[in-house]
């Protein structure tokens, strides 16, 4: 009885040890050009590493070799979405939380509602196949994990995810938007915080979202700034300068002097000279003026004595007091 009872126990971990047999991946390996790169492209996908198959997307019958079952409907075959389905197909999974716990337990299964409120979703639902769907992020059949440092969507490259389409003049002409903010994001001070590898740095869904992108209303520019800033926010709150450029007339708060995409480290020439943010309220000679002049040479003055004590300690360091 007890032999017995070992011979099937063994069987059956010889049994679940055995590979899945997966007849999709075994044809579309065998053909070429478009229809052989999913079956090449799912070996460094986070759906296969998860011991998921084709089927378990596209519906169908995976053990079958015979085409005629392997992609029958009556076994709920879809095969590949049409692009404005392409979020609910997803979201078929991924919106589950029974389906996503087995899997992902912490992860959200809210994606595609707060897709519906992006911009890319609204303009979708009209029919605008020009916008972005799950796949033009995640990719398709190599999709990875968000935190794999290779994935489209990893903290590092997202910049450059959304710059394919955003710098993209032919595929934005027909919503007349700029397609320069990338190119502005890359000289700016988070641009290059995040190329010199500190991830902390606010990227494109630090401050659109992710799967709810849009842009930040230009009543709510100095909370989106704030979520960072908190300080900075906290005081902008308190001056002068809050409720004139706070709300629909005033131009979007922090954005009026830092600018959005292409944000510079701050420093006195944001007052004073040539390219002086203040000059484009503050005429020459106004009170207003003054007080960035003013500003300017106290900031110019700490600096320097900042630079005397660090001079001072570092003396000290090296020859002792």
């Amino acid at each position: 009885m007890r032999l017995a009872a070992i011979t099937l126990l063994a069987l059956g971990a010889f049994l679940s040890a055995q590979p899945k047999v997966d007849t999709c991946v075994e044809c579309h390996a065998a053909m070429e050009g478009d229809l052989q790169k999913p079956a090449l492209l799912i070996k460094n996908d986070i759906h296969t590493a998860s011991g998921l198959s084709c089927a378990d997307c596209h519906g169908g019958d995976r053990t079958s070799d015979d085409p005629s079952v392997a992609m029958s409907k009556a076994k709920g075959f879809t095969g590949a979405p049409q692009r404005t389905a392409i979020p609910q197909f997803c979201a078929n999974c991924h919106g589950k939380p029974d389906f996503m716990g087995r899997y992902r337990p912490q992860q959200r299964v809210d994606q595609f509602e707060l897709y519906k409120t992006s911009v890319h979703g609204k303009r979708l639902a009209t029919g605008d196949e020009n916008v972005a769907t799950c796949i033009d992020c995640h990719s398709v059949h190599d999709i990875r994990a968000v935190k794999d440092a290779m994935a489209p969507v990893y903290k590092s490259r997202l910049p450059e995810t959304c710059g394919r389409c955003h710098g993209d003049a032919q595929k934005m002409a027909k919503y007349g938007i700029p397609t320069d903010q990338l190119e502005h994001y890359r000289t700016s001070v988070h641009g290059v915080a995040l190329k010199k590898g500190d991830l902390s740095a606010p990227n494109c869904a630090s401050c659109h979202g992710n799967h709810g992108a849009k842009p930040p209303e230009v009543e709510s520019v100095a909370a989106v700034c704030g979520s960072c800033h908190v300080l900075f926010a906290q005081l902008y709150a308190k001056s002068v300068h809050e409720p004139i450029f706070s709300g629909a007339s005033g131009g979007g708060g922090c954005v009026v002097c830092h600018s959005n995409h292409g944000i510079q480290q701050p420093s006195t020439a944001m007052l004073t000279g040539p390219k002086a943010v203040c000059s484009t309220c503050h005429d020459p000679g106004t009170e207003g003026a003054k007080t960035a002049a003013q500003m300017a040479r106290w900031i110019d003055d700490l600096g320097a004595a900042l630079k005397q004590s660090e001079s001072v300690l570092s003396e000290a360091d090296k020859y002792g007091m």
